[in-house]
């Protein structure tokens, strides 16, 4: 259970790392900072490891797979020291970085507030085949109620959720969940996620089928809620869901947990991973830093962009799919131009950063994967999700509040998208009573079988677990058997990728192609750049599960058609 955190953040205002015991002989009040420090390519564990020790830092924990430790550190200029050893890349601080709530932050999922109080969701009707199918304007859209008539999902597919965790005894999730193959990489830090002491074992790291954040079951329901009678339906309901945490309980991903994450998902065969995340502190990346940048700061970002890639690179040799969210700041991630929100701790420390293209929004910018923007129910391109000729692959329902201009429709709960919610969290949020009903209309009940909690949400991070789910149904009918593959099935991502592309519906840039959004409420107009067949806005189209099942061709050669950044 989690404490305001809100409060207990202004605590630690003055730092900028993870402060830890401090190791024994260090003097008193010494701070002990922890960091990612990726190792130079080439360079021996061993002479890594000593040059970690000359640079004043203690390793405590190792990925070999892609070379990369977490430090602890009492020196202020650790950065800088590991900037002069050869057999060091360079160092991030692998720490919390801050909180806010999350309509404030510009973070992956974006919920939308505005006129839930007296609007109601649409009442499913009478003997819907999932109870609230009704709701699921975005499975419609995607074909997915025809699709399951051809291909539901193969068990030996393993999808897994990079996030803050899979509330594994949801109902709608339960039958579809494996504990035995998820993992926690992360560890609850009181200043950001509240106090800890609720943990089984003492130790602030949460079971590995528990979401204190409700984020991550929202994905995974998308992906792969059951046909079970229960609330909703996921695109692929057959599936295997992999709980492989990333994510701080407050939301927050740091570059170690998501670089083990990533490396773990490679080597027990996963086929396809969902990251609806940026990695902290920095919005985006640039290799030769912003104008404004210290030479600190440009280090640990090029650690972050070298360390990111290495494993990704990992994760795709290994025949993962890398699937993630482009973002919801509303911008042309071929041309940013400003970063007013980096770095994002310690609290108010974020500065006016001059960026450009080659700055990077990782992991969504990263080699190999799949950045996906967000549609409304009109099929528009939602208001805050980014685009780019450069960076779109397909597009997918992610949810606009404030579609159907001029429509009773507009501005309703329901353009959102509608997933399970953890109770717990509903409970601790107060979107729950203490009589088990829902206080918002943001929140939905069903009682049908069991009683189970729904949430409506909005953002990129909705619009990527379509996709996700739509690659799993392609493994699925497509893969081949492997006994050398852990999971029993397995597909390239290239050959994948072809089917993806080949199967979405081509959607044309709208008229005129500078799209105003003034008219919805907002202050900003973006323009979609590119043909009917591939442009910024839908990328190769909206996906589409049905014709993805149907395809007649799904690879099964040479070709790698990794979409690179």
């Amino acid at each position: 259970m989690r404490k305001s955190l809100l409060s207990v953040v202004t605590t630690a205002a003055t730092l900028f790392g993870l402060t830890v015991a401090a190791p024994p002989g260090a003097g008193a009040g010494t701070t002990t900072t922890e960091y990612a420090v990726v190792y130079a390519s080439g360079a021996s564990a061993a002479s890594a490891r000593a040059a970690v020790q000359r640079a004043g830092g203690t390793v405590v924990a190792e990925n070999t797979e892609v070379g990369m430790a977490t430090v602890r550190a009492t020196r202020a200029d650790f950065v800088r020291a590991v900037s002069r050893e050869s057999a060091l890349f360079g160092a991030a601080h692998n720490l919390p970085v801050g909180y806010a709530p999350h309509d404030q932050r510009a973070s992956r999922d974006q919920v939308e507030r505005e006129g839930r109080a007296d609007r109601g969701p649409r009442k499913p009707p009478k003997r819907a085949p999932e109870p609230l199918a009704a709701l699921q304007w975005d499975m419609d859209m995607i074909g997915a109620p025809a699709a399951h008539r051809v291909q539901t999902g193969d068990r030996r597919v393993l999808v897994g959720v990079i996030d803050t965790g899979i509330d594994g005894s949801h109902p709608d999730i339960a039958p579809n969940f494996s504990k035995a193959l998820s993992r926690n990489f992360t560890t609850d830090v009181p200043v950001i996620d509240g106090e800890c002491a609720d943990d089984p074992d003492g130790s602030c790291s949460d079971p590995n089928d528990v979401d204190e954040d409700g984020h991550g079951t929202h994905v995974a329901g998308t992906i792969a809620s059951p046909l079970n009678g229960i609330g909703i339906a996921g695109v692929a309901p057959k599936v295997t869901l992999v709980n492989i945490r990333a994510g701080q309980d407050s939301g927050f991903f740091f570059l170690q947990p998501t670089v083990d994450a990533l490396t773990y998902a490679a080597d027990i065969g996963v086929d396809v991973v969902n990251m609806s995340f940026y990695i902290d502190p920095w919005l985006y990346n640039c290799p030769n830093g912003a104008p404004e940048d210290s030479p600190e700061a440009v280090a640990e970002q090029r650690t972050i962009i070298e360390g990111t890639q290495r494993a990704l690179d990992y994760a795709h040799d290994r025949g993962v799919t890398l699937v993630g969210a482009s973002g919801n700041e509303h911008t042309d991630l071929g041309h940013p131009s400003t970063d007013p929100t980096s770095p994002d701790f310690p609290p108010d420390s974020a500065y006016d950063r001059t960026v450009d293209n080659s700055c990077l929004d990782l992991p969504t910018e990263g080699h190999h994967v799949l950045s996906i923007n967000s549609v409304g129910p009109t099929g528009l391109k939602a208001d805050y999700s980014n685009y780019g000729l450069e960076q779109a692959t397909v597009a997918a329902p992610g949810g606009f509040f404030r579609d159907y201009l001029n429509t009773p429709q507009n501005r309703q709960v329901s353009n959102l998208i509608l997933a399970p919610y953890p109770e717990a969290v509903g409970r601790d949020a107060g979107t729950i009573d203490a009589n088990g009903e829902p206080t918002t209309t943001s929140v939905v009940k069903d009682c049908t079988k069991v009683c189970s909690y729904y949430q409506w949400i909005q953002g990129t991070s909705m619009a990527s677990p379509h996709v996700v789910g739509v690659v799993a149904l392609i493994v699925s009918e497509f893969g081949r058997e492997d006994s050398r593959h852990r999971g029993g099935i397995t597909m390239r991502p290239s050959d994948v990728e072809k089917v993806l592309f080949r199967s979405a519906v081509p959607t044309p840039c709208p008229e005129p192609r500078a799209f105003s959004y003034v008219p919805y409420g907002r202050t900003w107009t973006n323009t979609c750049e590119g043909t009917t067949a591939f442009n910024g806005f839908y990328g190769h189209g909206i996906v589409n599960a049905l014709n993805a099942v149907r395809s007649d061709d799904h690879g099964d050669d040479d070709h790698d058609g990794g979409h690179g950044h």
